[in-house]
């Protein structure tokens, strides 16, 4: 198989050098050409054709936010990840990025002047995301199966449950598990969802720390129900959703009669910290059969054990369909595992969980085994 191209786009000596260095070890990839801001970028593309941009935020010229534009203007499908600081502006101009069509980000190493720390760091978050949208533009472009270049909705498909009639079971609490692909998801979906929702609802979206709270924020913004980033101690109440706070996992506890948050900051799991497998862990042990688990689109397989936790205790699992997830890794790992009541398209998911919350209610705090 051919190497995966990549063209490296940073207005840092020091960055270019290091990113260079960590792709250009691994046999299956190559670092075609670098470029110090946009319009140079723009100015290679055609030339070098790449498979793969990193793209900085901060840059002089051309910035990594009026780069895409202009790249998505003449390549719409070209990959694009986005390599920013954690920082507030980077988190923010990265989920403005993420808006505009760049397909995945990682964030920077902070120290750079360490420099094992920082190969350490690319090697481990930037060259598996290279790896795997190099893969997908070169299995796009040449139209192997199973790999669609824009994804098409598809119809809802109902999985035999496992359990007992998924419809005769109440929801307390929602549990939505994403990852790649996921702030563009949760910008179409949340806001579906009706005022007045009688469940709360938690959001793990593995993201780093600043930029859930800029999620959060946006979110809220545009929702019927109230979207914040969780804190410790906060209680559970229906009708408002909480995203996990990046770098730490979000767990839940009895607290009286009510269900209070908790930030942990425990081992990583499947190296995401914060990862659904612990939430919906912590939501099954708190809500017992009342929770109803949203897998979404992301790489990898978080969310997977956790969904057999909550099935094994009777509640219910619903998951993205492979058409409408930017990578049906996290759903498609729920599904082949058989723990789906349901996989829908993203446009079917909000309607599908106030139709779940609204029926059989029961008080949010209690436990139904």
């Amino acid at each position: 198989m051919e190497p995966i191209r990549v063209l490296i786009v940073d207005d840092t000596v020091i960055v270019r050098r290091l990113v260079t260095q960590v792709l250009q070890e691994s046999p299956d990839v190559e670092v075609v050409g670098t470029a110090s801001h946009g319009r140079i970028a723009l100015a290679q593309i055609p030339l070098l054709k790449p498979d793969v941009v990193t793209l900085d935020i901060e840059m002089p010229v051309m910035d990594g936010l009026q780069t895409l534009e202009e790249l998505r203007k003449q390549w719409p499908d070209l990959p694009v990840i986005m390599f920013s600081t954690l920082t507030e502006r980077g988190a923010e101009a990265t989920l403005d990025a993420l808006a505009l069509g760049a397909n995945d980000y990682v964030t920077k190493p902070s120290q750079l002047n360490d420099r094992a720390a920082a190969v350490d760091a690319v090697r481990s978050a930037l060259l598996p995301l290279v790896r795997h949208w190099g893969r997908f533009r070169q299995a796009s472009r040449t139209g192997a199966p199973g790999v669609p270049a824009r994804p098409a909705p598809s119809a809802s498909i109902t999985m035999p449950a496992p359990a007992r009639d998924a419809q005769s079971r109440t929801v307390s609490a929602v549990v939505i598990g994403i990852s790649t692909g996921g702030p563009n998801a949760l910008a179409s979906m949340i806001p579906q969802l009706p005022a007045g929702l009688p469940v709360p609802i938690f959001i793990v979206q593995h993201m780093p720390p600043v930029f859930t709270r800029f999620l959060a924020e946006r979110l809220d913004k545009t929702s019927a129900i109230t979207v914040a980033e969780a804190q410790d101690g906060m209680i559970a109440e229906p009708g408002s959703a909480y995203v996990a706070t990046g770098g730490h996992h979000l767990v839940l506890r009895r607290q009286g009669t009510s269900v209070a948050l908790g930030l942990d900051d425990g081992p990583m799991e499947n190296s995401c910290r914060p990862a659904v497998d612990v939430t919906l862990r912590s939501a099954a042990e708190v809500y017992g059969s009342g929770v109803l688990a949203v897998v979404m689109t992301g790489m990898g397989n978080d969310g997977s054990v956790g969904a057999g936790a909550v099935r094994a205790l009777g509640g219910r699992v619903f998951a993205q369909d492979e058409a409408t997830s930017v990578v049906w890794g996290m759903p498609g790992h729920v599904v082949r595992g058989g723990y789906a009541d349901a996989v829908l398209p993203l446009g079917d998911i909000a309607a599908a969980i106030a139709t779940a919350a609204t029926s059989n209610r029961r008080p949010v705090g209690m436990r139904v085994s």
